[in-house]
């Protein structure tokens, strides 16, 4: 057991040596569809339960927590994203254990951006038509109960984002390890990597540039070069403690640290009241460090709330319907998540 906990320990000095938060660079990262969290339970708790995630959630919050899934769950949210933008997210997710104390799982994101009007030098108003950028992420997911208080998973993810001309595709991955300790196993720990993997870049038509040849009166087309895009890494780390009040209410209290590669680090927290595993309410507040520029650069920064509630289906299971909103502290009006799970 010291072993194992040692070697999360050194996990976790090694991390947090190789990823610190670089604001200078924010902005030159691609795929930033990989920091957006498509579920409402980590939505409401503003993605500071890296400690406590459990079950389809973990997919995106800490895959280690997918290992604390018992049966059969299949799940679906939807996103509007900065309320005003028009811009939509749709997640689905299912998970079933493979024995030996696993757990599988899969899922798929997909942002829609809406219709765009088409722009040239000779109609900078539109009136070209209309394109839509589309950016999904599909991915599979494996997380294993190595002993009574260690849990450990990865996640491997396949990124595409495209328009009419253009498209890009990648792989990363996510690991994470979750430790549960305590007289009543009441307190957790938990860290993970989030979007590991190498650069890539676009390519298509989009790319082609028709230019007229300096020797004679024809044009060419040319191919310009892109140039490649490094992925959003991540790393999180928190903690978080259960207090029991009677045997149908409880109290879940939990925090985060997330260090970004590409842009300001972030401090995340929040509370969830459970009454009797049938109705839980939660509060939330996210903060960036904004001491490098002394300015509030990131829209998704303040309070968030939510709440869930679980409905017996028979056979021992229950369907979970889970909502959150989260404030934004810019021109737009939130971010509202809804969703269901199916728990068999």
């Amino acid at each position: 057991m010291k072993k194992n906990i040692y070697a999360i320990l050194a996990f976790l000095v090694v991390s947090s040596s190789t990823f610190g938060g670089n604001p200078v660079r924010s902005g030159s990262a691609g795929a930033s569809e990989l920091l957006i969290n498509p579920w409402a339970r980590t939505a409401s708790w503003a993605e500071g339960n890296t400690a406590n995630v459990m079950g389809l959630e973990s997919l995106y919050g800490n895959i280690a927590g997918l290992a604390f899934t018992e049966g059969l769950q299949a799940g679906f949210a939807n996103s509007q994203w900065l309320v005003g933008s028009g811009i939509q997210l749709n997640a689905a997710a299912f998970a079933t254990p493979t024995g030996n104390d696993g757990v599988l799982g899969i899922h798929i994101t997909s942002m829609n951006y809406g219709d765009i009007d088409v722009t040239t030098t000779d109609l900078p108003d539109g009136g070209a038509g209309t394109y839509r950028p589309t950016a999904s992420i599909i991915g599979i997911g494996y997380s294993k109960k190595f002993t009574q208080s260690i849990f450990g998973g990865i996640n491997i993810k396949l990124y595409s984002s495209s328009i009419s001309n253009l498209n890009a595709s990648g792989v990363c991955f996510d690991a994470g390890v979750q430790y549960v300790t305590g007289e009543n196993r009441d307190f957790k720990f938990g860290i993970t990597l989030r979007n590991i993997g190498p650069s890539f870049g676009y390519a298509g038509d989009g790319m082609a540039i028709v230019l007229p040849v300096p020797s004679g009166s024809h044009t060419s087309t040319f191919d310009s070069r892109s140039q490649n895009f490094e992925m959003p890494t991540q790393l999180a780390i928190g903690a978080s403690k259960r207090v029991d009040f009677d045997s149908k209410n409880r109290l879940n209290i939990a925090g985060n640290f997330i260090s970004n590669s590409f842009k300001k680090d972030q401090i995340t927290g929040g509370i969830e009241f459970d009454h009797n595993d049938i109705f839980q309410v939660r509060f939330g507040y996210a903060f960036f460090d904004n001491r490098y520029d002394g300015m509030a650069t990131e829209a998704l920064s303040g309070p968030s709330a939510g709440f869930s509630v679980n409905t017996p289906t028979g056979n021992g299971g229950k369907l979970q319907i889970n909502y959150a909103y989260r404030l934004t502290n810019s021109a737009f009006m939130g971010v509202h998540t809804i969703g269901a799970i199916l728990i068999l």
